[in-house]
């Protein structure tokens, strides 16, 4: 998990947020992809700079993945 990001069944039905918020790491990607600057959103959501910076790396983190390929089967 990466520090300052959360995932509670309690907050935002279990989605990642930023922690202490309940600001979707979601949001701050769709955001960012929409073409918001980093200042824009953390102005609009109340958020630093280090913690648009976690939802990123919590992203990466989550789409960082290894596939092996098959072994063929004869």
């Amino acid at each position: 998990m990466t520090e300052g990001i959360s995932i509670d069944a309690a907050v935002c039905h279990g989605k990642p947020v930023i922690s202490g918020t309940r600001v979707l790491v979601s949001t701050i990607l769709g955001a960012l992809a929409g073409g918001d600057s980093i200042e824009d959103i953390a102005e609009d959501y109340g958020l630093s700079g280090s913690q648009i910076s976690a939802a990123l790396e919590f992203a990466a983190g989550i789409t960082d993945f290894q596939t092996a390929p098959y072994e063929s089967v004869a």
